[in-house]
């Protein structure tokens, strides 16, 4: 089957973006959820409704004529059990207002690689051993990621779709206010940089810096979303979606920093985090967008600071397998450093970030 109706939900997101504009392309109509009607890809339907309101969602999505539902969106809450509670709630009023409809087909779920990891509080604390493989068992700590998929594999039992989630990494691509950015966290990072003289030195631990790891290009795990939707093979099963290859930090930063027009500075040795750092940047952010024309925005809607610490602050090696997906046939593969690349470029066409410096 190729094609049908979709509602993407966190349709402005990383994931849920880049998924949108995919399906659209392909010739699917596509719904997409926001809050706040903004952000979507052109030609996508918005959907705007608060999903944690079961009432509003079942009115906004009642009479849609949904076949596939892509879930691409979570809410951070200030700890797991919080995190628990409103997360599966979210997903469970979805499915709940599609629930009369007989024509959904297929759910996809988003979720990541705190599937293996564990939830930020306990963060690697029982680390599994890499590459990660999607039948190691789940880590024995309470995780979002783990009431979400069981909720969605009851749903489709009772409903009669099929089911797929998706586990990524650190995704890189095209989204402005996500959470989990970090090729625009990044981007903005290497920006401040070059305009005020600091070195644009990596941030993170020594193992990070050191280590092997990998991460998911966000257009990749769109094309992992429409395949599993719509191969026969892959229903009802959980994948990894990683861009194929892996690398160590101090190999890829010299590419982010040539890509951002700003000298690399070697690594100090330990963990620098982003979050402290940047606090009081807005001013700088201000100069920049002045001194090169480009439209006012508010840095911390662009930069997650905290979430890029988190990533490259990790202790542990991480790393994901493709071998399950490889063997039904997803076959695509992504260029990491390409990822940040056209990020950068992209970024730079939509007049976020400013030009590179004349040679």
């Amino acid at each position: 089957m190729t094609g049908g109706t979709a509602l993407v939900v966190g349709a402005s997101g990383i994931a849920g973006h880049n998924a949108a504009r995919r399906l659209l392309d392909a010739g699917w109509t596509v719904y997409g959820i926001t809050r706040h009607g903004a952000g979507l890809p052109s030609g996508a339907k918005p959907v705007t409704v608060d999903i944690t309101d079961a009432a509003a969602t079942h009115a906004a999505l009642a009479d849609l004529p949904i076949t596939h539902l892509f879930y691409c969106t979570w809410s951070r809450q200030p700890d797991e059990a919080a995190n628990c509670a409103v997360n599966t709630a979210m997903l469970g009023n979805v499915l709940a207002a599609l629930e009369s409809d007989e024509r959904l087909v297929h759910a996809a779920l988003v979720t990541g690689l705190k599937h293996y990891l564990g939830p930020f509080e306990a963060y690697a604390k029982t680390p599994m051993e890499t590459p990660f493989r999607e039948d190691q068992p789940r880590v024995p700590y309470q995780n979002f990621y783990y009431d979400q998929e069981d909720l969605l594999i009851a749903a489709a039992t009772r409903q009669g779709f099929t089911w797929s989630v998706h586990r990524p990494h650190t995704m890189i691509g095209w989204a402005l206010g996500n959470a989990m950015n970090m090729g625009v966290t990044l981007a903005a990072y290497g920006t401040l940089c070059r305009h005020t003289g600091q070195p644009f030195a990596f941030p993170g631990s020594p193992q990070q810096y050191a280590g092997v790891t990998d991460i998911s290009d966000a257009r990749l795990v769109a094309r992992q979303l429409e395949w599993a939707a719509t191969t026969p093979a892959a229903a009802n099963q959980a994948f990894n979606c990683v861009n194929g290859g892996v690398f160590r930090w101090r190999q890829l930063w010299p590419v982010l920093a040539e890509g951002l027009g700003v000298p690399a500075a070697p690594y100090p040795g330990h963990p620098d985090p982003l979050e402290p750092r940047m606090a009081d940047t807005q001013p700088i952010w201000d100069e920049i967008t002045a001194k090169y024309n480009l439209p006012a925005r508010k840095l911390d809607e662009l930069a997650s600071w905290w979430h890029t610490d988190s990533d490259l602050g990790r202790q542990v090696e991480t790393f994901a397998d493709m071998t399950k997906s490889r063997h039904l046939g997803f076959l695509h593969y992504q260029d990491s450093a390409a990822s940040f690349l056209d990020l950068f470029a992209e970024l730079r066409r939509q007049n976020i970030i400013p030009p590179l410096p004349s040679p």
